[in-house]
């Protein structure tokens, strides 16, 4: 997917009558037309969900300039979906801007504290479930992991809506790093059954149970080709890079290690299931096991 076939959007755009999207103004190959960010409530004080990244100064002016439209005086909370850099970054730089008086949320990526003592913005773990609130809007929080470990959803009770994060994008597939939880987050969401999807990168889904199965089922489709490809192997172990080459005959090679990657993610999942195992480097069905 190329920049130039995306869904043009606007800079600042409001959403509902309690969320209000700015757009980081980050374009690229992985975020896309730039990093959602959102204010939410409709009171004289917010929550904000993610900061972009570091070193945008004009993001940081365009969400000043829309506060100022809005006549919101700052945050309550700013609620941190996950750690990668267009998600955290410009955290200092929007705290800078919007004076104090909010708190920082963040799920912790493992057990050891996450806050820099030298650093006077302190970051206060979320956890599963937990609400955050302001006047005008009640968020629940949904850990989601998959995409990173700390990654979290959020459903928006009033509108009955989720912030998904990087889980699912309102454009292409996103990326995750253990397939295993992804799948099962995905899962996770399917329940709520919400009405929209306010994505971190592409424009809002208004179909999110099609959405969120078209991802499950996506997945599903690739993991039973590479069951296929073991199959077809009659019980020798084969490499990922082997799998590749099978399944991936048409994708340009500069993509071809990016391909790999999905694949060993697809084998892990299957190993956590009890489905294959490995041997070094090679991968075979378990119920190979007996032949070898």
């Amino acid at each position: 997917m190329s920049l130039a076939t995306l869904t043009p959007l606007e800079p600042v755009a409001r959403l509902s009558a309690r969320v209000i999207r700015v757009l980081g103004l980050n374009p690229g190959l992985m975020t896309l037309q730039g990093t959602n960010t959102y204010i939410v409530g409709t009171g004289p004080r917010r929550i904000l969900i993610d900061t972009g990244e570091r070193d945008k100064p004009e993001y940081v002016a365009l969400l000043s300039r829309v506060l100022r439209d809005e006549k919101v005086e700052g945050f309550d909370h700013i609620l941190i979906t996950h750690w990668h850099h267009d998600h955290i970054g410009g955290l200092d730089a929007v705290s800078a801007a919007v004076g104090p008086g909010f708190i920082v949320w963040k799920y912790p990526r493992s057990e050891i504290c996450e806050i820099n003592e030298d650093d006077p913005i302190k970051v206060c773990s979320l956890t599963d479930g937990q609400k955050v609130t302001t006047q005008g809007a009640t968020l629940r929080v949904i850990h989601t992991p998959g995409h990173t470990t700390d990654h979290v959803s959020v459903h928006l009770e009033e509108d009955d809506a989720i912030f998904s994060g990087d889980s699912i994008l309102g454009e292409g597939s996103s990326t995750f790093e253990t397939l295993y939880d992804y799948i099962k987050s995905l899962e996770k969401l399917l329940p709520f059954d919400s009405k929209r999807i306010y994505p971190a990168h592409g424009p809002v889904i208004e179909n999110p149970r099609e959405k969120i199965t078209e991802y499950i089922e996506h997945r599903n489709l690739r993991e039973s080709q590479i069951l296929n490809v073991l199959r077809n192997q009659n019980c020798e172990p084969i490499d990922p890079s082997s799998i590749v080459k099978t399944l991936y005959k048409d994708t340009p090679k500069l993509l071809l290690p990016a391909a790999e990657r999905n694949v060993l993610h697809h084998l892990e999942k299957l190993q956590k299931e009890n489905k294959v195992s490995v041997n070094g480097e090679k991968w075979i069905l378990v119920n190979c096991q007996s032949k070898i």
